[in-house]
């Protein structure tokens, strides 16, 4: 071999490789374990109806209004709902209180205690406030009623539950508090973190109540559109990089028993979208941590408007998310 022919080979691998490195990268950070859904929808079942019937029933009541520190009346209004209808299920429900720009606002918990002494914790939360004069029913009403409907399916497994469960709906999540050390969930996570406690993860249960099967209906931020469907009938499981193994996991449970569409992977949390929620609080203090979402502005054009009424969720598909999510949390192997 010539010189000159050597020189063009290593020209070429030089080349191959630089465009290889980036589509592994991105094939790295996409890869999830099982396959989505990708039939017609079987019937719902009489579960799912009464489901669906009372997450509606939950998003109007606590999300047909604006209700953040701007409307701390509605604010207070949504918290007291959540509070009470966990507590005619039964649960002791406790109050993290703090202070934010003079006003008094909590984090609400319930917790589910494990079967053994030596088991971890699994957090599953989602965030009570609105954006800004937005009723908030997909953002993040649909996340509150999933929560509170899970409570409600777990409610009998107290003291004998794989895991310890930590069900909690944060205040704050919402500009001008939005990754500021205000943040409802940043508040907790430091707080968790300085217990000590052997936290295996979190889930966080962001804007997952709006679905479409037009194409087209779905985006995404390059260069995640290269990759995935462009129907917006999925439910994603989105964490940062360094949750890769948390968010294949999750994927992966889900897909074993849920019969919808879904989609997963980790990306850098600079790539828009990422991190737009509580698990970027679980992150910032090690927890692996995840966002569910049917990816809120990529899809939803309601997002942070005023057009984000209760009469925008899908309830059906909400009911069946709903139902999967059940099955990932009640049969977790840590």
């Amino acid at each position: 071999m010539t010189r000159d022919t050597t020189g063009r080979l290593i020209s070429l691998l030089a080349a191959l490789a630089i465009f290889a490195t980036p589509v592994l990268i991105l094939l790295w950070m996409t890869a999830v374990p099982g396959h989505s859904y990708t039939g017609p929808p079987p019937p719902t079942t009489p579960d799912q109806r009464a489901l669906a019937t009372r997450l509606h029933d939950h998003i109007t009541a606590i999300a047909s209004e604006p209700h953040n520190i701007g409307h701390p009346e509605a604010l207070e209004r949504s918290a007291s709902y959540i509070e009470n209808e966990l507590a005619g299920m039964g649960y002791t429900v406790h109050r993290q209180w703090f202070e934010a720009d003079g006003h008094r606002v909590r984090n609400i918990e319930v917790t589910l205690d494990p079967g053994g002494a030596d088991s971890r914790t699994l957090v599953i939360g989602a965030h009570y406030d609105s954006a800004y004069d937005a009723p908030g029913a997909n953002d993040n009403g649909s996340g509150v009623a999933a929560l509170l409907e899970l409570a409600r399916a777990m409610a009998g497994q107290n003291g004998r539950a794989k895991m310890r469960l930590r069900l909690v709906f944060f205040v704050n999540e919402e500009p001008p508090y939005f990754q500021t050390h205000k943040m409802g969930s940043y508040v907790y996570a430091t707080h968790l973190a300085a217990t000590d406690e052997r936290v295996a993860g979190m889930l966080a249960l962001e804007t997952i109540g709006y679905y479409s099967d037009r194409p087209h209906s779905q985006r995404y931020p390059f260069p995640l559109d290269l990759l995935y469907p462009d129907k917006g009938n999925f439910i994603a499981f989105v964490g940062m990089t360094s949750s890769r193994g948390f968010v294949r996991k999750t994927t992966g449970a889900f897909r074993e028993t849920a019969r919808f569409p879904s989609v997963g992977g980790s990306a850098p949390g600079f790539l828009q979208g990422i991190d737009w929620s509580d698990h970027w609080s679980f992150a910032q203090v090690g927890v692996p941590a995840l966002m569910v979402t049917d990816t809120a502005v990529f899809r939803y054009r309601f997002y942070h408007t005023v057009n984000d009424t209760p009469d925008k969720v899908d309830y059906d598909r909400l009911a069946r998310v709903v139902t999967g999510l059940n099955e990932v949390i009640t049969n977790w192997r840590d």
